[in-house]
């Protein structure tokens, strides 16, 4: 004897009634939720403004968010209606309904969506990656270069165990202790190590490059107003990494010059210590033995 289809079950053991009041109810919600989201919860995203490539980070946290939204729905009514509709009342017989196989339907709009959501997110990551020069440690030889690139202020990040020092070229080579800026700048950062894998991260200028022994590791980044922000080494990388961290700051233009120049004062008694200025740096193993 041939089962008699229903509302819910037609021919084939496929649901429509459930279906489609599950798809509608999450397509509400989406609606709903999706711009609340944007407007909402996309500006607080981390990791903040403090920097053009920063706030690029947030405007791509707040896409990735947003495109994730629809599907959050999805699943969250699918769940609330699970529960309440198809929820067994007690002493009732626990039966299976039918099993949902080969609807070539299903299938198709899953493979249509899936494929056009990673497409586009893969097309819009990359493009992001690449419009402000924010994807940075990208190597001596950068694929995306920021207009301008001849007229930024250099800045050398040298990391070593278990600190990092700052070198600026165009103030003679200048080395400091502390990572000053100036705001409204574009800097280029030359990442490199002396010894083993480092990683540069300072989170709030939305900046994040390894600093390899023997490589010189460029990342662009255009400052704002002022601020002082953390620097962390985000590589493990020996007994006190965990304590591989500074404050840097980013000071009006006036203040940024009278620091160097004070800088430039306090380095005079050993500049002629100093190794000439590069990119990279091969110390001699030797004299840093114990």
């Amino acid at each position: 004897m041939s089962a008699v289809p229903t509302a819910a079950t037609p021919a084939g053991g496929q649901p429509t009634k459930h279906g489609r009041r599950v798809i509608v109810a999450s397509l509400v919600l989406s609606i709903i939720a999706t711009p609340l989201v944007t407007v909402f919860l996309g500006p607080i995203l981390p990791p903040g403004n403090s920097s053009l490539q920063a706030h690029g980070q947030v405007f791509d946290n707040t896409v990735l968010t947003a495109t994730i939204t629809p599907l959050i729905c999805l699943l969250v009514v699918f769940f609330v209606y699970t529960l309440t509709q198809f929820r067994a009342t007690p002493g009732a017989a626990l039966v299976d309904g039918p099993p949902l196989r080969n609807h070539a339907g299903v299938q198709v709009w899953w493979v249509v969506l899936t494929t056009v959501t990673v497409l586009f997110l893969a097309g819009f990551g990359t493009y992001e990656m690449l419009v402000d020069g924010a994807g940075g440690g990208q190597g001596p030889s950068p694929v995306a270069v920021p207009a301008g690139v001849h007229q930024m202020l250099q800045v050398q990040v040298i990391g070593q165990q278990w600190n990092w020092t700052y070198r600026y070229p165009s103030y003679g080579g200048v080395e400091t202790q502390e990572l000053f800026l100036p705001e409204h700048t574009w800097v280029r950062l030359d990442v490199t190590s002396l010894d083993v894998i480092h990683s540069f991260w300072a989170y709030k200028l939305g900046v994040k490059a390894d600093a390899n022994p023997g490589v010189d590791n460029v990342a662009y980044v255009q400052t704002r107003g002022p601020m002082s922000f953390d620097l962390r080494c985000a590589e493990l990388c020996g007994l006190w990494h965990g304590y591989m961290y500074q404050t840097g700051h980013v000071v009006p233009q006036s203040q940024f010059a009278s620091w160097i120049r004070q800088q430039q004062q306090l380095d005079k008694p050993v500049a002629h210590y100093l190794p000439k200025y590069a990119r990279v740096y091969y110390p001699d193993p030797q004299r840093r033995a114990g």
